[in-house]
């Protein structure tokens, strides 16, 4: 029986998308956060959004999210992430932030001076917790005496 020979092109082909692919969802997979002097970046996917502690108004704790229209991103699972508009706000067209590892867990809700919103919570609630209280200490260090 005669051998089939396969193209090497078809079989980097798969491999290829095999490897784009696990990076992919390893991107997204959760969000990878870094702390600078002067600000806060934070990266899942695609969305990247960086915060300065300057603009830094307010930070609180909510249970859950306001209703919003999701722009682009996505929800699986316990997961959200991307970018919404509230429904009472659709006629500014203000953008918000969603970085949600855990929907279960406790939320952290920033606000920017610019009143933008921004919303963000790690798949661990005692890592949220610290994030939580590493922004609190932004905003007092940050406030006028």
């Amino acid at each position: 029986m005669a051998t089939k020979k396969r193209h090497w092109f078809w079989n980097i082909l798969i491999v290829l998308t095999v490897i784009v692919c696990g990076l992919a969802f390893a991107a997204h997979f959760k969000n990878w956060t870094k702390i600078k002097p002067d600000r806060f970046q934070v990266l899942s996917g695609i969305y990247y959004h960086e915060l300065k502690y300057s603009d830094l108004d307010s930070v609180q704790f909510v249970e859950r999210i306001p209703p919003m229209k999701r722009l682009s991103g996505f929800s699986a699972f316990d997961k959200g992430k991307g970018v919404y508009r509230e429904f009472k706000d659709s006629l500014t067209d203000k953008k918000v932030p969603v970085f949600i590892d855990n929907f279960s867990g406790q939320k952290i809700r920033l606000v920017e001076k610019d009143s933008s919103q921004f919303f963000i919570n790690l798949k661990d609630s005692i890592e949220t917790q610290e994030l939580f209280l590493f922004f609190q200490e932004k905003l007092n260090a940050e406030a006028p005496n």
